[in-house]
């Protein structure tokens, strides 16, 4: 009989596909998954997931991240929808763990009632997590201009310096409630009032989330970020796998193939142009000289620097796809759109309004560098075919991930140093001119995709064995959490 493991995905598709993607790779293993769902993102499950005989949904009322008012009665709905489903269970083979996204850390506390141990998950790389444990741990906040401070444990080239503690004013804090794992509402880690993100070298929000778990899980492999797996199982006294990345099943079918973005995932969204039209534009340029510009559909520059990227991408002389979501910019419901570029800059440019078929353009073999945010799924999608990056930073995890690409991994750059500055055209230009015109660069980045060749890493595959001997060694013991 197959043992039963529960995972929790926090809200939003950059943690409901990596989540589900888990599901997929411990089936072949002998286990049966709960994907544990806020109501919301139901209409987001493939019928293929929840029609296999391995993987089922559990829905709870939703909500997730941090506390907003209202948000104490909703987190007690949740609970107590999980606590239900636990309660009927049958009672002839209890759950043998639970897999939590960070950002749903409070549940834990509804499955050690059940006496189900927890193991923590992070939908990002363990690079991030890495940096914001040891810069808290360095207490580098007081860090002075021009100097390095090292973190013990991690390698040279990622020492920290003033630039590196430079944010944007604003923007939420990423992830779990800051307040931690205790009842809705309550715990001494509550923040101040006013709130806010954590400052470069505060504890990462995340730790009070991921106390009592374990063992950890990163949506990582070696092959990207083992110094930093390693770093995290010595400093938090337990295991730490990288499982990932945990892309869709084709991204790793073939390293050569055009990956069709319409057959994997159901899309709602509306865009300008079809992925046939986009694939059409793209097969008319040569190989390597298309800059994908991408932030996500989260976060993007602000309403001032979205005309300083539009100046950049005029003067350049590179052919470029521009992907401008809805609302962005921030300042309207339609937001930001360059009126009169695409007549200037002719069929050099390709501008997509709305959705674009991201994987569709990253392995089609005209393009050669992303200018992006470095959120960290678009991180790993742009690693595994080899595109190197001109990061643009936004928020939380990205500051990270942009640092691993640039100063380990070397298959980027930044497009501005001091991130607490609003983006100028000359520093775009320059860093896209950069980044496409250097050969080095991009023999890096080819030799770094090369790694992907065989499919879905072999660490990952190991990690995942890994855990599963673990698991089934140290079944349904939770540590005592009685207070």
């Amino acid at each position: 009989m197959a043992g039963k493991i529960f995972v929790v995905t926090g809200s939003g598709q950059g943690h409901l596909h990596p989540c589900m993607e888990l599901c997929k790779h411990l089936a072949p293993r002998s286990f049966h998954t709960t994907l544990v769902i806020p109501f919301s993102l139901s209409s987001s499950i493939p019928s293929s997931f929840s029609q296999h005989p391995l993987t089922s949904i559990a829905q709870i009322a939703g909500f997730s991240g941090p506390p907003v008012p209202g948000s104490d009665s909703l987190r007690q709905q949740a609970a107590q929808d999980l606590e239900s489903h636990l309660s009927n269970l049958p009672d002839l083979r209890p759950p043998i763990c639970a897999i939590i996204d960070f950002q749903m850390g409070w549940t834990k506390r509804v499955f050690w009632k059940f006496n189900i141990p927890v193991i923590g998950f992070f939908t990002f790389g363990a690079c991030a997590a890495a940096m914001e444990w040891g810069t808290w741990k360095v207490h580098a906040g007081d860090i002075k201009p021009g100097e390095i401070r090292l973190i013990p444990g991690l390698p040279e080239e990622m020492g920290i310096t003033s630039s590196d503690l430079k944010r944007r004013a604003g923007g939420p804090p990423r992830g779990g409630p800051p307040g931690g794992g205790g009842p809705p509402g309550s715990g001494p880690n509550r923040p101040p009032s006013g709130g806010g993100p954590p400052k470069p070298g505060d504890r990462p929000p995340w730790v009070p989330e991921v106390e009592g778990s374990i063992a950890l899980m990163f949506n990582t492999c070696d092959d990207l970020e083992r110094p930093f797996i390693d770093y995290l199982t010595n400093q938090m006294g337990m295991p730490a796998w990288g499982v990932g990345p945990l892309l869709p099943e084709q991204y790793w079918k073939s390293s050569d193939a055009l990956i069709r973005d319409g057959e994997i995932r159901r899309n709602t969204r509306r865009s300008n142009y079809t992925e046939e039209e986009v694939i059409q534009w793209l097969d008319t340029k040569p190989r390597g000289s298309v800059l994908y510009v991408a932030f996500g559909s989260e976060v993007g520059p602000t309403m001032e620097e979205y005309p300083q990227l539009s100046a950049a991408l005029e003067q350049s002389t590179r052919n470029f796809i521009w992907v401008i979501p809805t609302g962005s910019g921030g300042s309207s419901e339609e937001g930001y759109y360059p009126e009169g570029l695409e007549s200037r800059v002719g069929d050099r440019g390709l501008i997509i309004r709305g959705w674009a078929p991201q994987l569709l353009i990253l392995s089609h073999r005209s393009t050669g560098g992303f200018l992006s945010h470095c959120g960290w799924n678009s991180t790993a999608e742009a690693i595994g075919r080899g595109v190197p990056f001109l990061g643009w930073p936004i928020r939380g995890d990205q500051y990270y991930n942009a640092k691993l690409v640039e100063g380990h991994l070397k298959v980027g750059y930044m497009v501005a140093k001091d991130a607490s500055k609003r983006v100028e055209k000359d520093e775009i230009l320059n860093g896209i001119e950069r980044l496409m015109g250097d050969e080095e660069m991009h023999q890096r980045a080819a030799r770094l995709r090369s790694k992907f060749e065989n499919g879905f890493p072999a660490s990952s595959e190991a990690a995942l064995d890994a855990f599963r001997d673990f698991i089934n060694q140290n079944p349904g013991k939770a540590p005592d959490h009685s207070e």
